[in-house]
């Protein structure tokens, strides 16, 4: 299931095998949050898809050899969604799975925003909120002038690009057409916290139709649906294809996918399960032919 070599278009994973492994990730997700007791729920499951679809189908890589110069770079903007992509790298071969016991203790290379100091597979320490997307420019841009053709990809939240920093970075892309970067909107609608208003805060959209802002600002936009493995695939062959300038695809999600109580809550963007939590939890993310 985690082959250590990089993966060519000839041995693209099915869908299905791709939604199995989203599954077993979105299950140790909320069991190493629930043994911590503390962590981010919301957003990891909601880009739990797009990173499985990166790690395991679309990423030149190779886990057993994490500093290969020739592999494709992931920066996870959205840092405090560390424990998502903690998953996938365990899951496609990084690290041990038994070191989630780890999560979010003192000296744990498993810390609340990534620290790419301490564990092998993370191109960029994040956490503060925009400032993601400039790092990879830095790195598309690099790539290019050494005549590399590594692409760079980086993971975005629909609360964090209310940031101006993105927007500046965003300019700079598409001025020196950097087509070797693609950033990813995690649009689940729902940062933790909306608008201020008299009452307290609304939950009103983030930010006004993502895509329309992007090519405004010059970059390629594709669209798809963040939980559908398959557009998935689709919309990431298509921003590789894009070879004039750099591609945002702003992928529909759902905050909290694959719990129902779970889904579109705010309540759950940082909220610990209590043990009947996890046992309900654990028996919608349930993986058919799999002892559970």
């Amino acid at each position: 299931m985690t082959d250590t070599s990089t993966r060519s278009a000839a041995q693209r994973m099915s869908s299905e095998e791709l939604a199995r492994i989203s599954m077993r990730a979105r299950r140790l997700i909320l069991q190493s949050i629930h043994d911590a007791g503390a962590g981010h729920i919301g957003g990891p499951l909601s880009v739990t898809d797009i990173l499985v679809t990166l790690y395991f189908d679309t990423m030149n890589i190779r886990p057993d050899e994490p500093d290969w110069p020739g592999r494709d770079r992931c920066i996870l903007s959205k840092g405090h969604s560390s424990i998502a992509l903690y998953t996938v790298l365990a899951l496609r071969g990084y690290f041990p799975v038994a070191e989630f016991a780890t999560f979010d203790q003192l000296n744990s290379r498993l810390q609340g925003h990534p620290d790419m100091s301490k564990l092998p597979g993370l191109d960029m320490s994040t956490g503060s909120l925009g400032q993601g997307l400039s790092p990879g420019l830095g790195m598309g841009l690099g790539g290019r002038l050494k005549g590399e053709d590594f692409h760079t990809w980086v993971i975005l939240g629909d609360g964090e690009i209310q940031e101006g920093q993105i927007w500046e970075a965003a300019f700079v892309a598409a001025r020196y057409n950097l087509a070797n970067v693609t950033a990813i909107l995690d649009a689940n609608g729902l940062p933790q916290f909306g608008w201020p208003h008299p009452a307290g805060y609304t939950r009103e959209t983030p930010y006004d139709d993502p895509a329309a802002k992007f090519r405004a600002f010059g970059w390629h936009v594709v669209e798809c649906d963040g939980h559908d493995h398959a557009d998935l695939q689709r919309a990431f062959a298509a921003s590789k294809a894009e070879r004039s300038k750099p591609t945002c695809v702003v992928a529909h999600t759902v905050k909290g996918k694959g719990v129902s109580f779970m889904e579109g809550n705010y309540l759950w963007h940082a909220q610990v399960p209590a043990d009947d939590d996890l046992t309900r939890a654990f028996a919608e993310l349930r993986i058919e032919g799999e002892a559970q």
